[in-house]
């Protein structure tokens, strides 16, 4: 079974964690945390976050970062099995390619916690996965698209994320199957941005450029807000308004996009939390307490945000957390 269907099917599973799993102490416990890199907003937050709920329940985090290269995070994992830590945290960059440094963790009998991204190895290697359901937020992108064009026709440019990644798979199937059967609306372009602003804004550039200046681009879907940042600054480039001339949805819910909803200039966002290590230490801490397995797929929230929601203040609540 792919990573795909088990997010999928996982979706809606409540975590169920009880008052005292909750309050087990995790206090002095070293923990290995390979992160991507810093490609995004949401990623550098997900990193603020995850040493702030470390350092109040008292872990020592060891902090890799992987610049985006699997090879990194690998080096890494192999660097926190032989340190010994007690558990390894890990945000994986791509889906596959994973069986053998996590056989090596188990075999040294170091739990492991997949954050926020999946991958394709057996589910005896890692402890959890604490991930959102990918393919349910880009249904629900695709889903606003289909009821806010109607029957108009609606020519879309996607900006997808890092190849190979699970987001990038998830969120595409998961818009694809909202607007299917919707014969109006139609993907022209799809290309990666891999989840940077930068990358957004060339590819978007590029799009611009092969459809008539824009005048053929109804919407631009992007995997992650970064991207879709960087497709406004080019849509406002080629002398056009994003948002009106070209519609804007995106992804995870930063609060760069919350300030371009305000501003008219992106329409809307699916929520990701950066909070993903919350959960995954409140499953840690029963486990090392006394063995209790908890669920394989703890699904966190997905939720729409528009202009009729407040974007100034989800800009102000959000401003904090390390984006």
């Amino acid at each position: 079974m792919s990573i795909i269907t088990k997010l999928a099917l996982a979706a809606g599973l409540a975590t169920a964690l009880s008052t005292a799993a909750m309050a087990q102490d995790l206090s002095g416990k070293v923990v290995g945390f390979s992160q991507i890199g810093s490609e995004s907003g949401w990623r550098a937050a997900e990193t603020s976050v995850t040493k702030q709920q470390a350092e109040e329940r008292g872990i020592d985090l060891k902090f890799a970062d992987a610049q985006q290269k699997q090879e990194n995070q690998i080096k890494a994992i192999r660097g926190f099995i032989a340190q010994g830590v007690d558990a390894i945290l890990v945000a994986p960059v791509v889906a596959t390619g994973w069986d053998d440094v996590l056989a090596e963790a188990k075999d040294a009998e170091i739990p492991v916690i997949l954050l926020d991204r999946g991958v394709d190895a057996p589910e005896d290697l890692y402890l959890t996965s604490v991930a959102s359901d990918q393919v349910k937020e880009g249904r629900v992108a695709g889903q606003w698209l289909v009821d806010t064009v109607g029957s108009e026709d609606c020519k879309v440019v996607e900006l997808q994320g890092t190849v190979g990644s699970t987001p990038a798979i998830n969120r595409k199937q998961g818009f694809e199957e909202a607007i299917a059967g919707h014969d109006n609306i139609s993907i022209i372009r799809s290309q990666t941005g891999d989840f940077t602003r930068s990358k957004g804004k060339e590819v978007m550039e590029g799009f611009i450029k092969a459809e008539n200046g824009g005048g053929d681009i109804c919407a631009v879907y992007a995997h992650n807000d970064d991207m879709a940042v960087g497709a406004i600054q080019a849509i406002k480039d080629a002398g056009l308004k994003p948002g009106e001339d070209i519609l804007v949805v995106s992804i995870d819910a930063v609060p760069d996009i919350f300030t371009a909803i305000a501003a008219g200039e992106a329409n809307a966002t699916v929520e990701l939390t950066p909070n993903m290590a919350g959960p995954a230490f409140d499953v840690l801490a029963a486990y090392l307490a006394d063995g209790t397995m908890p669920e394989k797929f703890i699904i966190t929230e997905s939720k729409l945000y528009t202009s009729a929601d407040d974007p100034e203040g989800e800009y102000e609540r959000r401003k904090g957390l390390g984006y």
